[in-house]
């Protein structure tokens, strides 16, 4: 290997940069006292030989080069020379190679090996001395997108008003592991992602965004692979730049940036779930991999003296977002997968931590007031996990705007109502319906800041949610302790599958009121992938280390029914405007004189105070109009009129369509909607959904 010409470069932007000569690296480092650019190549016989450059200029805390020579595909890492000293956070070890924070690409997947291990057995303060090149994946040094192979998937954004979306939340592996319509090369791939056959599903279904579980580099942890297990779902991030490399069949920046192109190519968005709440590091006995050896102190919040980490997450760790350098990546990094891959959008794990400071969370804390002010973010789609462990963690309905939250108060009432449950009653669904607007009406947010779901990738899917009572996860390793304890789910007669008929068509209907509840709720609903087919994961409802058929979505035997009324649930969702308003809807005047929610009971009249509050209520009706006070919402002169029924059988007297005559868009019960005049015969555990006749 020749050694490069070495000058002294620039200190921006941070990572390595590719340019006409060579590369331009820096690494932002308080307490590294050198820090070198490790380059590999094969050698003759193959086995992989490093040359050390160190960067030997240095201007504030980034220490920095120019490299002369270097091109695109070579392989590099870092090493961080400084004081180890523990106790008082300082983890500094040559000996571990370090994955660059700001790497594009890696060449291999990242799975625990005792060589990455920072300390010695359970003694944190004892450095393992054992290099760990041979085991850590090399960085890829790679252009920009705009010499990159592939489209530009930024050229083609579909651009979809909040108000407008259907979020399909998806596995990139899980989703076409086990689909016979996709070539067995290219299942579990980006590139099976993007085959026709599930572009042509989304589409068919109608939804118009997708919602990938982490697709950042993340590590096979260790408790996993001592188990034989892999980190499936992917909350273990290291790499944040860099797409997951096990994912792809060659090159896994064009194969993603090759998927959200086709996405977007039939007018569906892609939001990515993004992990900065903790990294896959762990705690003070984890693997030294990156942010640990090049500055433990600043990047982590420590206790103890610096000693031991402080655990927000339930992972070990915990991101300083607060810190000025922190908030530099991670903002960099979302940046990054904007621009170079044209992301729309990020689901954040465990927001609530992105909020804290030594004061707690703050919804005006630096992390919001840097990314909200940010004009490459402004305009992409944000989404908090409104909570994590830590003190005061959970912060439903506290996100500044333009933030959407995860609402598992939706998710929680409705499994609640929908079993049976004497508690919530008539007024937690109400809310429900129209946004929860307890939570989320203040500070000028809209009525699409409450992101709707009944099943999400951590829980039960929706047909397990009907068929156990229990969880299910020995598969785990775990004894079955992990997972939710409390899933508000039922059974209804059988742990597990049966053959017999009435408990299978009991469960057939609540599973299609769930879903007919959340699609005409306001606020932006979310769909669990394969809940559209009846996919099922044999009562885990924890399959975070289940790369197998377990977490794969089952394609082989699809309920085609229950796919053929969600996508008519979402097409009428998209045909009636008012089902998906901006504006909050409480029941006001309207300029024509008309309220803009008007609630009925079975008998025609409006519930009290005690209807609202009787357990035994289990169903109601619900006019809907456009929002008073909003002159585009006003506009909408065609109501629509929905009922919930989680109970028995009921003649329900249908309220008046403003003049106009309704037609049953949606029966759940029925395949035809039944012969009427002014009452509908309801049946039970059913939504029905009427329209203004055209």
């Amino acid at each position: 290997m020749t050694r490069p010409p070495v000058s002294e470069g620039r200190p921006w932007p941070l990572g390595v940069t590719l340019d006409e000569t060579g590369v331009n690296v820096a690494v932002w480092s308080s307490t590294a006292e050198r820090i070198d650019f490790c380059l590999f190549a094969p050698d003759d016989d193959g086995a992989d030989r490093e040359e050390a450059y160190p960067l030997a200029f240095r201007t504030g805390c980034v220490h920095h080069a120019h490299l002369d020579g270097v091109t695109a595909g070579a392989r590099y890492g870092l090493r961080a020379h400084g004081p180890h000293r523990p106790a008082q956070g300082l983890r500094h070890n040559p000996a571990k190679l370090l994955i660059d924070p700001y790497a594009r690409a890696l060449d291999g997947v990242l799975r625990w090996d005792p060589l990455m291990a920072g300390c010695i057995g359970d003694d944190d303060l004892l450095p393992d001395l054992r290099d760990s090149a041979s085991v850590v994946p090399k960085a890829v040094v790679v252009p920009p997108s705009s010499t990159g192979p592939g489209p530009d998937p930024a050229a083609n954004r579909p651009g979809h008003a909040t108000a407008d979306l259907v979020i399909y939340e998806a596995h990139v592996k899980g989703l076409t592991a086990a689909h016979p319509g996709v070539p067995p090369e290219l299942r579990g791939t980006y590139a099976g992602a993007a085959h026709p056959v599930i572009v042509e599903h989304l589409v068919s279904l109608g939804v118009n965004a997708v919602e990938l579980l982490p697709v950042q580099a993340f590590l096979d942890d260790r408790g996993l692979v001592a188990k034989g297990l892999t980190n499936y779902w992917g909350y273990q991030p290291i790499a944040w730049f860099a797409p997951e490399p096990r994912y792809a069949r060659a090159d896994a920046v064009a194969e993603f940036r090759s998927l959200v192109h086709t996405l977007h190519d039939h007018g569906i968005e892609v939001l990515c779930d993004v992990v900065f709440n903790h990294t896959g590091e762990g705690d003070e006995f984890g693997p030294t991999l990156s942010l640990r050896g090049l500055d433990n102190g600043t990047y982590y919040r420590l206790q103890d003296g610096g000693r031991h980490h402080l655990d927000d997450t339930g992972t070990g760790n915990t991101l300083a977002a607060d810190r000025l350098p922190v908030l530099r990546l991670v903002l960099d990094a979302l940046r990054h997968w904007v621009v170079e891959f044209g992301v729309d959008g990020f689901r954040f794990d465990l927001g609530a931590t992105l909020g804290r400071g030594a004061e707690g969370f703050r919804p005006g804390g630096p992390f919001f007031t840097a990314l909200l002010q940010d004009p490459v973010l402004a305009g992409v789609k944000l989404i908090a996990e409104p909570w994590d462990i830590g003190p005061g963690g959970y912060q439903l309905g506290h996100f500044p705007v333009p933030f959407g939250e995860w609402n598992d108060e939706f998710r929680d009432d409705l499994r609640r109502l929908w079993r049976g449950d004497t508690t919530p009653g008539a007024a937690h669904l109400g809310s429900r319906l129209l946004g929860s607007a307890n939570r989320f009406d203040h500070s000028g947010r809209p009525a699409t800041s409450s992101v709707n779901f009944v099943t999400a990738h951590d829980g039960f899917t929706l047909a397990d949610l009907v068929s156990y009572a229990e969880r299910h996860n020995e598969a785990n390793g775990e004894d079955n302790r992990d997972g939710h304890a409390h899933n508000h789910s039922d059974n209804l007669g059988v742990e597990g599958p049966t053959d017999d008929p009435a408990i299978r068509a009991a469960r057939a209907r609540r599973v299609r009121g769930l879903l007919a509840t959340l699609l005409v709720s306001q606020g932006v609903p979310m769909l669990l992938a394969g809940d559209e087919i009846g996919n099922g994961q044999g009562g885990n409802n924890n399959a975070y280390a289940q790369d197998d058929p377990v977490g794969w979505v089952d394609w082989s035997a699809p309920d085609t029914d229950l796919c053929a009324l969600v996508r008519t649930l979402i097409a009428v969702r998209r045909a009636q405007p008012v089902l998906r308003q901006r504006t909050f809807v409480h029941g006001r005047e309207r300029a024509d004189g008309r309220r803009d929610a008007v609630w009925s009971c079975a008998d025609g009249t409006e519930p009290g105070p005690g209807d609202w509050h009787d357990p035994r209520q289990r169903t109601i009706a619900l006019t809907l109009r456009g929002a008073a006070g909003d002159p585009v919402a006003e506009r909408l002169d065609a109501p629509v009129c929905v009922i919930v029924n989680a109970g028995g059988d009921v003649e329900f007297t249908v309220p008046g369509a403003d003049g106009h005559e309704w037609a049953v868009a949606v029966d759940t019960a029925r395949a035809r909607p039944a012969e009427w005049s002014e009452r509908y015969p309801v049946a039970e555990q059913s939504v029905v959904v009427f329209v203004v006749r055209e």
